[in-house]
């Protein structure tokens, strides 16, 4: 089938993020594997030992760590700024509506890693730089790849509610719309292929999904590419009006960071409808097959992905500096 041609709003649109991408990482290039090895040489055993003992105490710290890296990096650049409390007088990013359903895990991870961190070297590693290498640590962990996660990212100088919508993608846009957003945070199709792997571990809210179980569009009210089996499943945890419950988001492996996630899609399995929808569209399904039949496609495809994900709106200069702790500006 012929795909249609683009909307001049979205060709506008594909203007604007080209034009994005190209500010999207001003500080990247100084970013290095070995940043401080002389400043805190042992900033990635710490970090490692810190990430281990959370992810032995419970099963959420993976997902819950990978995301809140994607989530700050998606606002406002990889600088930390998603970690921020809000005050009387500021609401930060983590307290706008797409942000709240962040886990306490992921956040309770840096501030724990953070913590041992300026134990050793005090005021010498960004909160970002501890979150990135932290989200590195729970994928290799949890059986993803392990890779050199490049280094020295300063924490951001201001975070905000305001700043977050239209930043993330959300479960019910289209290809075209998620294309839009990762175009604009310096991203392309493979690495919005990629990073949805990380759907193969943590939790979903009802809410997220319960549209394509009920309420698809009129006289169909499941979504037909859902599986029926997986949708019977799906209804019998998440009930129409019901409570808001949590679902893991990969039944077959909730605990491993796995191309698994790929095979779900093939089967009809994927959870949130922009999952599936990278096995439906004609554009993003040869990745997806090539991704399920191959561990180590998806760990290159995956780590390669990660890295560049890390360089989106590095904070540099007078643009950031080093908090002492995650939470509070300096």
């Amino acid at each position: 089938m012929a795909r249609p041609s683009p909307s001049p709003s979205l060709l506008v649109l594909a203007a604007v993020a080209a034009a994005a991408a190209c500010l999207a990482q001003p500080g990247a290039a100084a970013l290095k594997v070995d940043y401080y090895a002389s400043t805190c040489p042992n900033v990635e055993a710490i970090v490692r030992g810190v990430v281990q003992q959370k992810i032995q105490a419970t099963i959420r710290t993976t997902g819950s760590t990978i995301r809140l890296f994607f989530h700050d990096c998606f606002v406002e650049g990889c600088d930390g700024s998603v970690l921020i409390e809000s005050t009387p007088g500021n609401q930060a990013e983590k307290d706008a509506s797409d942000n709240k359903s962040l886990a306490f895990e992921g956040f309770d991870t840096v501030r724990s890693a953070k913590a041992a961190v300026e134990a050793a070297c005090p005021g010498t590693v960004s909160c970002a730089d501890v979150l990135a290498l932290a989200t590195r640590d729970a994928i290799a962990m949890s059986g993803g790849p392990f890779f050199p996660m490049e280094l020295g990212r300063l924490d951001g100088l201001s975070s905000t509610a305001s700043s977050v919508p239209g930043q993330l993608p959300e479960p019910n846009q289209t290809m075209d719309q998620l294309l839009a957003v990762f175009k604009a945070h310096g991203l392309n199709m493979s690495d919005l292929v990629a990073l949805s792997a990380a759907h193969s571990v943590g939790l979903a809210h009802c809410s997220k999904f319960s549209d394509r179980l009920y309420n698809h569009r009129p006289g169909q009210p499941t979504d037909p590419t859902l599986s029926p089996r997986y949708a019977r499943f799906l209804e019998g945890r998440c009930p129409d009006g019901g409570p808001d419950n949590l679902v893991l988001m990969d039944q077959a492996s909730p605990a491993e960071l796995d191309n698994q996630y790929y095979r779900n899609l093939q089967d009809g399995g994927g959870l949130l409808g922009s999952d599936e929808l990278l096995y439906t569209d004609n554009r993003t399904r040869p990745m997806v097959d090539a991704l399920a039949n191959s561990t180590a496609a998806f760990y290159k495809a995956f780590a390669d992905a990660i890295v560049r994900l890390g360089r989106v709106g590095v904070k540099s200069g007078r643009r950031g500096n080093i908090r002492r702790q995650c939470d509070v500006f300096n």
